[in-house]
């Protein structure tokens, strides 16, 4: 019971009081908003309860003006239930129908990974719907329902006859069983789309009190800087030499990383049927290390005897950067050559002889491979001991050591240690081999190598009660060793061995619980990205400490499946997954749009993208193989990047359309920066979601030119109190930075017209135009050699100077610095010393700015009138 003087509660019952009329109802089998109908045919087992009726805001651990923002808007929402005659572990049932209304969703196409889906019937859902938004426009709004979690059952939306919209309720154990909810679904209406998902998510929050918003945390501080992940330079080949020759590659290129990930393939597994006590070696490839476990919790052999200072001294071992694409390329050939076997013996061969020697023998070509490394060098042969001058704990001082600006190096594991889990017997731990149990939801979702490893293999699960000791044996080392963060990977496994541990959300609960004591015990608390959990399991239960994770799918540098256009068509996707899965996840926590490669065919197309998405920046770049111009138009020399203020979101008119292969319209991003807007423009047609063939293909009948406009009304100014003022110029110059144009724009002027050529884009830059005096209008673009010209610019001051007006602006980078002046200025100061300019009858005033290490790349620039 909350104490006599609990604020909250004096709040929420003054609010609750005072609460207008409430906006929905349900009666005579109709879902009314408004009074207009929603959804019709409501089975007579399905309640509506409004929020104030079930929430109890004063048990929340919620800071008090996010509940006092909840309950002044608790009558937008309200909780859909239903009941059963029969008890049982999951459960669907309608909620009711609608047709000929547009929708957005967002469901799992895979275990891990969420995409966008648009539609006009409640048919036209997907499986394992994570939440729609219905477009109302007979009342000028909108409305979202979202299945959450009611006691030990999680629930998601999926497709029905007719129209329906069902509901699956699923405990994942049978042994946990319910017959009836009261709130298995939350609804709200809004009549901005924006703040409906801001307002649901938040109405969701005070009532579950299991997970905390974006609004709430810290965030990790790699958020603003550029790093580099070892995965698709290595694979599982990852070793000591490999790393430090990619952070030299980049320092000597002069873009210095500011974090590094160590991916997968650094720690200590081995199958069951291996000896207990020595790693699986010779991995390559994602995919073979599925099936193993851990068996310890320090780092794998070829770091543990990494030895201090060797790449230090002045005759430091070399390293072929070839040898990790040779060992991936034979390893390929390998997985070739068991495909044509398989294939062999699915068509009824009997005899496969020749195949298996031609996998034999390339096997041991690339095992030979393997051989003769520098590990002598580099080690003490067989030692394995613990002294601090090796393994992880030596190199990451070696690292930091050598290249001064290195913040952060992280490593990945997966969320029950490895992608098998823990092998039992091996540590102290209570664990034991749980086998895997799909849920029928995931039925409708794609093919995936990775599902059928775990399940075949089962995984090592550490009894949840000992969570909290299972992340700390693992973090408490890799602090110890230097390690100052981790990417969580593999979440959503937990829902396939629940079975016995009390279903899904019990079991989530508990190692959600062990993990974030853990981050906050060795990672400052923030110290994690997190990966593979786009379900609403990890949203609601999981994120009270996380504050960063993955908003799409892996960065595919070619379609797996063998389309040679998937090159070129997977990265639309990519950016379709990032952008709308970001309307609800980036509620909780801050959007990650992952690595990609600088030199890929389409790596301009995603740096676009990156530079305004308002994260980090990261790649994956093979050694040797960077785009250093490339790079450098994301990314300052001290490894930090121009970022936006918050994180991109579809435009409003983009919300109802497919990007994808709709044949007509463009993907548009709103972001903003401290002194202007920006809109991206992309086009991402080409591919998308097969809800018959249950996969992403291409649909090269789209990928095109598409036409479409932009206006600087599609910034969502209102969304950011800093921003609001700028929605309201009287006049706006628009930079585009592809076309290296400056436009004019005002409130009520026609649209900017485009054409966006297939994986190509625009960025456009609108900033508001200032009156300096009685005759001068300025603007300030910012650097234009960097994507985000507009995130250059640190501060703007605009004052007398002696006789006359003037601007005051301050800079962070090089290159060329642009600004729109009406009229040529009198004087120009840089750093306090008077430099010259050029101004153009266009209105284009620029200078050259230095990088100046001492400032920190910092440059003040003053233009007298």
């Amino acid at each position: 019971m909350a104490p006599p003087n609990n604020p909250a509660k004096s709040v929420f019952n003054l609010l609750r009081s005072s609460s207008l009329e409430k906006c929905f109802d349900l009666s005579n089998g109709k879902f009314n908003v408004k009074g207009f109908p929603l959804l019709n045919d409501i089975p007579s087992n399905v309640t509506f309860t409004p929020f104030s009726s079930i929430c109890i805001a004063s048990e929340s651990d919620a800071p008090l003006p996010l509940i006092q923002r909840v309950q002044a808007l608790s009558h937008r929402g309200g909780f859909l239930g239903f009941s059963k005659d029969e008890a049982s572990d999951s459960m669907m049932n309608s909620l009711g129908r609608f047709m000929d209304r547009d929708f957005l969703s967002v469901f799992r196409f895979k275990t891990w990974w969420s995409t966008q889906w648009v539609g006009t019937s409640g048919s036209d859902l997907q499986m394992e719907t994570q939440w729609v938004v219905l477009d109302v426009p007979e009342i000028r709004s909108y409305v979202i329902i979202v299945p959450i979690i009611e006691g030990s059952f999680r629930s998601a939306l999926c497709p029905g006859n007719d129209g329906h919209v069902m509901i699956f309720a699923e405990s994942g154990s049978t042994q946990v069983k319910s017959s009836s909810f009261n709130s298995i679904a939350y609804v709200h209406v809004s009549e901005n789309p924006f703040n409906l998902m801001k307002e649901a998510c938040s109405a969701i929050r005070i009532h579950l009190n299991t997970f905390k918003l974006l609004e709430e945390k810290n965030l990790p501080s790699l958020v603003d800087k550029f790093g580099w992940c070892t995965w698709d330079a290595f694979y599982l080949t990852v070793e000591p030499a490999g790393v430090w020759q990619g952070v030299r590659e980049f320092t000597e290129g002069g873009v210095s990383p500011r974090f590094v990930i160590i991916d997968d393939g650094w720690q200590s597994i081995n199958r069951d049927s291996d000896d207990p006590n020595k790693d699986l070696k010779n991995l390559v490839l994602g995919g073979e290390q599925m099936t193993a476990r851990l068996h310890r919790f320090e780092e794998g052999e070829k770091f543990r005897k990494y030895k201090g200072g060797s790449f230090l001294a002045p005759n430091a071992p070399s390293f072929n950067p070839q040898k990790p694409k040779m060992l991936i390329t034979k390893a390929i050939e390998v997985e070739h050559a068991v495909k044509a076997r398989d294939r062999a013996l699915k068509s009824g061969a009997t005899d496969v002889s020749k195949f298996d020697s031609k996998i034999k023998k390339l096997q041991q070509e690339l095992d030979d491979m393997f051989k003769g490394g520098q590990e002598s060098k580099l080690s003490n042969g067989s030692c394995v001991c613990k002294d601090d001058n090796y393994g992880m704990k030596s190199f990451t001082r070696d690292l930091r050591t050598k290249f001064k600006g290195l913040d952060d190096i992280w490593v990945w594991h997966a969320l029950c240690g490895a992608w098998g889990g823990v092998r039992p017997g091996t540590t102290h731990l209570d664990c034991k081999v749980a086998p895997c149990n799909v849920s029928s939801g995931l039925k409708g979702t794609m093919p995936d190598l990775a599902v059928d490893k775990i399940v075949e293999a089962g995984i090592g699960l550490v009894h949840p009660s000992q969570a909290d000791n299972f992340y700390d044996s693992m973090h408490c080392h890799l602090a110890k060793s230097g390690i100052t963060g981790v990417k969580v990977d593999v979440i959503h496994t937990l829902e396939y061995v629940s079975e016995e541990y009390g279903g899904r959300v019990e079991l989530a609960k508990a190692y959600y619980n062990g993990l974030s004591n853990s981050l906050s015990k060795n990672f400052k608390g923030t110290g994690i990205i997190s990966s593979m959990q786009q379900c609403n399991d990890f949203f609601f239960l999981g994120t009270k400490q996380i504050s960063m994770g993955r908003v799409g799918d892996d960065f595919w540098f070619q379609d797996p499946n063998g389309d040679p256009n998937g090159v070129f068509w997977l990265q639309g996707v990519h950016m379709i997954h990032c952008a709308y899965n970001s309307l609800w996840m980036g509620q909780i926590i801050q959007p990650d749009w992952d690595m990609f490669q600088s030199d890929h065919v389409c790596a301009k197309y995603h740096a676009g993208s990156r530079a305004i998405c308002g994260g980090p920046v990261y790649l994956s770049d093979s050694l040797g193989c960077h785009d250093f111009d490339l790079i450098k138009k994301l990314v300052y020399p001290d490894g930090t990047i121009p970022k936006c203020q918050s994180y991109a979101l579809p435009t409003r008119d983009c919300l109802f359309v497919n990007p994808l292969f709709d044949n007509k319209s463009i993907l548009k991003l709103w972001n903003f920066n401290k002194y202007g807007g920006v809109i991206g423009a992309f086009n991402c047609q080409g591919a998308g979601w097969d809800g018959k063939e249950q996969r992403i293909k291409g649909y090269p009948h789209c990928y095109k030119p598409v036409f479409g406009s932009v206006h600087v009304t599609d910034i969502e100014w209102d969304q950011c109190i800093e921003a609001a003022e700028m929605g309201g110029a009287e006049e706006y110059v628009v930079y585009l930075d592809q076309d290296e144009k400056l436009l004019f724009l005002t409130l009520k002027s026609e649209p900017i017209q485009v054409t966006i050529q297939p994986s190509s884009f625009e960025i456009f830059s609108f900033v508001p135009l200032k009156k300096l005096g009685r005759v001068a209008k300025f603007a300030p673009i910012g650097l234009t050699n960097m994507f985000n010209s507009g995130g250059t610019i640190q501060e703007v001051d605009y004052n007398e100077v002696g006789s006359g007006p003037a601007a005051k602006i301050t800079v962070k980078g090089g290159g060329k610095f642009l600004s729109y002046s009406n009229v040529p200025p009198k004087d120009c100061y840089m750093n306090g010393a008077e430099v010259g300019f050029e101004w153009s009858d266009d209105g284009k005033l620029t200078l050259n700015l230095p990088w100046v290490e001492e400032n920190n790349g910092i440059s003040d620039v003053v233009f007298v009138f």
